[in-house]
């Protein structure tokens, strides 16, 4: 067994392409930890907003790199959920790269005390997000999600 350090930053629940868990896979998508500490503070364990980064950060394992998406300062961004950009059949499969697909993740608004679905093109991560979608309320950070597409 061989252990290595990826970065030094602190970041939160590490999310590869579904397709590839056990499987080797070249791309890990996180989100940049605040003081994740602080979560065992309070009386209730829901972590503070500023427990939570205002980045994403995508890691290329095979070359050693990292992409950073920032969002505004007082943002506050939840896990990265990696979705493919199409359904996964046998024969497209094996022209498809691994990270020819989205990264999906909550991101706390302060402005408008909500959340925004924020949606990055995973080969543009560090772009301008591809869709913004204003939800009506706060979604709590630290809320774990998965993509599961049509039947």
């Amino acid at each position: 067994m061989r252990t290595r350090r990826l970065d030094d930053r602190p970041q939160e629940f590490p999310r590869v392409n579904e397709a590839l868990v056990s499987r080797r896979h070249r791309y890990a998508y996180s989100a940049t930890a605040g003081a994740m500490w602080q979560a065992y503070l309070t009386a209730d364990g829901v972590p503070p907003d500023r427990a939570f980064g205002n980045a994403l950060i995508k890691h290329d394992l095979f070359r050693g790199t990292t992409e950073v998406h920032r969002f505004p300062r007082d943002a506050a961004a939840s896990e990265a959920v990696f979705v493919p950009s199409r359904p996964e059949t046998g024969a497209a499969e094996s022209t498809r790269t691994e990270d020819d697909g989205y990264a999906l993740a909550y991101v706390h608004n302060p402005e408008r005390g909500a959340a925004d679905l924020v949606v990055l093109a995973s080969q543009d991560f560090t772009g301008e997000p591809v869709a913004r979608i204003h939800l009506p309320g706060r979604v709590p950070l630290g809320f774990h999600g998965s993509w599961i597409p049509d039947a």
